[in-house]
């Protein structure tokens, strides 16, 4: 199959048009939008954009009346799953509009909400969350879950505690040169009617003390998931295989990649690597099949979120506590000199409400 270059033949005004209109402050473009839910939904799939992004537009192709593939190729491939869509203002121009002077830490606190209030509303709130991000949206995405990690606040707590893995598409994890680029092009483009925000860009920055903080702030939050007893997050990169026309490399290789984690190429450029217009484009086939290994994992009950476990000690579980399912008898053989344990079992330093089990334990069936 050939794929056809989406706006190759698109002149430099008509490109310019596209981008003004992108970033009209329309109010329907931020918050969470729902694109699918199912009402036997195992997971929320979250998809997070990028700079000057869009909740819809970033995950559509250019063609007109073309639907974001989120909503249009996803849902019959993922089924039981609930996929959201987070908006917010991540314009560096405004024309004689009014836009957001928010950081990323902002946009980071204001996922966490956003996230969490919805969730709590439908008591879905201990329910698995796999991130969907492109570009600067997976850096928002970092700094919301270390917001959640040191919150005292318990329901935003539980972002994190659900969540199960993240895919990031693009992302400039250790910066991109193109950031002092772009404030160069925004000072040519400006004039008094335009309204530019700055901050944002410098989180791109190589040499970005922001980004910096971020970086290792994730790093912490992954390496204390362990020390907590919480499952590991799973991590995806994907990185572009293309130049963007006309401006070149946007987030290369080596900062779209994180040391000790799949990396996955996409051969499109920085913009296409979020936009598919069929389910046999290779870019969807390899994001789908990460989205579906981990979707089968909490549908074979391999991942449970928010449930802390730790290799010190064992409990009794059924379901979700100690109960008739779970058969304790006494056991005088020499060899074990303790007791069977009959029913199903997770890690946990707490058993039954408070009673540690010291010794040798057997587990039957």
């Amino acid at each position: 199959m050939t794929l056809r270059r989406r706006d190759e033949k698109r002149s430099f005004s008509e490109r310019l048009h596209v981008l003004k209109s992108s970033l009209d402050p329309k109010s329907d473009k931020y918050g969470l939008k729902t694109f699918y839910e199912s009402v036997n939904a195992v997971a929320d799939i979250v998809f997070v954009h990028g700079i000057t992004g869009h909740r819809e537009h970033t995950w559509a192709t250019g063609e007109r009346g073309a639907r974001p593939w989120p909503e249009s190729l996803l849902p019959a491939k993922v089924p039981y799953s609930r996929i959201l869509s987070f908006g917010y203002d991540a314009a560096v121009i405004g024309w004689r509009t009014r836009i957001s002077s928010n950081r990323i830490g902002d946009h980071a606190k204001n996922l966490v909400a956003a996230l969490a209030s919805h969730r709590d509303a439908d008591n879905s709130s201990n329910r698995p969350i796999i991130f969907v991000c492109h570009s600067l949206g997976g850096l928002v995405c970092k700094d919301a879950l270390w917001c959640s990690k040191t919150s005292p606040e318990n329901h935003l707590q539980r972002i994190l505690n659900c969540t199960l893995g993240i895919l990031f598409l693009g992302t400039p994890h250790s910066g991109t040169g193109l950031a002092k680029v772009a404030e160069r092009l925004i000072q040519l483009v400006s004039n008094p009617a335009t309204r530019t925000n700055l901050r944002i860009l410098e989180v791109l920055c190589r040499d970005s003390e922001v980004l910096a903080r971020i970086q290792d702030d994730f790093h912490s939050l992954l390496r204390c998931r362990d020390n907590e007893g919480f499952p590991p997050i799973e991590i995806t990169c994907f990185y572009e295989e293309l130049p963007l026309p006309g401006i070149g490399e946007v987030v290369p290789k080596h900062s779209a990649i994180l040391p000790g984690y799949p990396a996955i190429g996409i051969h499109s450029d920085h913009r296409d690597i979020a936009r598919f217009a069929t389910e046999d484009e290779p870019g969807f086939i390899s994001i789908l099949g990460e989205l579906q290994r981990w979707m089968k994992e909490i549908q074979l009950g391999q991942y449970r979120a928010g449930s802390p476990r730790s290799s010190r000690s064992k409990s009794l579980e059924g379901k979700n506590m100690f109960n008739a399912n779970a058969h304790m008898r006494s056991h005088n053989s020499n060899n074990y000199g303790g007791i069977t344990i009959h029913g199903d079992v997770v890690e946990s330093n707490v058993v039954n409400g408070g009673m540690t089990i010291h010794g040798g334990l057997r587990f039957g069936n």
